[in-house]
């Protein structure tokens, strides 16, 4: 028989890369969403129960007749302006919503868990590349209700009850699938490259650079972008190892290199052929000069190979994928 693989959020961006690859793998999947930013057409595999993870009566049903083995958590708020203005919005679905998902896999003996989290659980690293020992300094509330969830985790596996778990802190993830089959699909979207080539596209009418005084060769801000595909892999991993009886751990999911603002938009610029408006405006709260991820350790410890590690494969998938027009 096939594992079974809860998953939260699995109509969402990345989400939904991941039901794939687990579907294509031979996994038996229960994608579990309340579809507040996911698609129904997003999930390729398996069955979609439309639920939110406040509910308990409904994640008792869901785990009482699927009976997974383990459960992938991508549902959650991710936009860090956002969460500034709405702390309690994202404390309530970010960590009690977890919680609430975490009683009710311990309530069915579910023991095996994998976390979707971030590197803005690091805040400013004082080192870059920053690796997965670096202190957690947060400077948001959404990296703030990561490092809270990954503090809950670790006590929980420290409790003598079997739970194991995965945290994989993501860096920049862009892109979308190769074959063209998903990808980003909200309808404000705050990310520098799917605003880009919405600007390309003509969606937007101009593309703001946040800030160009950062300490930086340019003046803007570095990110270490990964394909979402790659990052999808990551999970994957991930669960094999906690499946062949992996302990617990943490891994950076990045590349190990970053590019710049204005790099993303003069590659997007060239990978389109098309010109748009860019407007330099004043920093936003909460963001980081430079991000970059030490990945040593998910390449050793798992045996990860990212495939899509050039930023113009990135930006050309996420333009194909703009150009399908898909309206949400």
């Amino acid at each position: 028989m096939s594992v079974k693989v809860l998953v939260t959020g699995g109509a969402g961006y990345i989400g939904s890369h991941v039901v794939k690859l687990l579907g294509e793998r031979g996994y038996e999947v229960l994608t579990y969403d309340n579809l507040s930013t996911g698609h129904e057409w997003a999930v390729l595999y398996g069955k979609l129960v439309v639920g939110d993870l406040a509910d308990r009566n409904m994640l008792r049903k869901v785990f009482e007749e699927f009976r997974p083995e383990a459960v992938m958590h991508f549902a959650a708020h991710i936009v860090v302006p956002e969460s500034i203005r709405k702390p309690l919005k994202y404390y309530s679905n970010n960590v009690a919503n977890t919680i609430n998902l975490l009683e009710v896999m311990e309530e069915f003996g579910v023991d095996k868990f994998i976390f979707s989290s971030s590197a803005a659980v690091y805040g400013v690293p004082e080192e870059i590349p920053v690796s997965e020992s670096a202190p957690l300094r947060p400077i948001n509330p959404y990296g703030e209700t990561k490092a809270t969830v990954e503090r809950i985790l670790k006590d929980l596996s420290r409790s003598g009850k079997g739970f194991r778990y995965v945290s994989l802190r993501y860096f920049n993830v862009a892109g979308a699938d190769p074959e063209g089959k998903i990808g980003f699909a909200y309808p404000n979207p705050t990310h520098l490259i799917i605003r880009a080539v919405k600007a390309a596209k003509g969606d937007l009418r101009r593309l703001e650079i946040y800030g160009t005084d950062y300490p930086t060769p340019d003046g803007t801000c570095i990110r270490d972008y990964i394909h979402v595909t790659d990052l999808a892999e990551a999970h994957i991993m991930a669960l094999e190892f906690l499946l062949d009886g992996g302990q617990s751990e943490v891994f950076n999911c990045g590349y190990g290199h970053g590019h710049s603002v204005k790099e993303v938009i003069d590659t997007v610029k060239r990978v389109t052929g098309r010109d748009f408006s860019v407007v330099e405006t004043p920093r936003r709260e909460g963001d980081p000069p430079i991000l970059v991820a030490d990945s040593c350790k998910i390449k050793d410890r798992l045996g990860w190979e990212p495939k899509y590690d050039d930023l113009g494969f990135i930006v050309r998938t996420a333009w194909e994928w703009e150009l399908k027009g898909l309206v949400v």
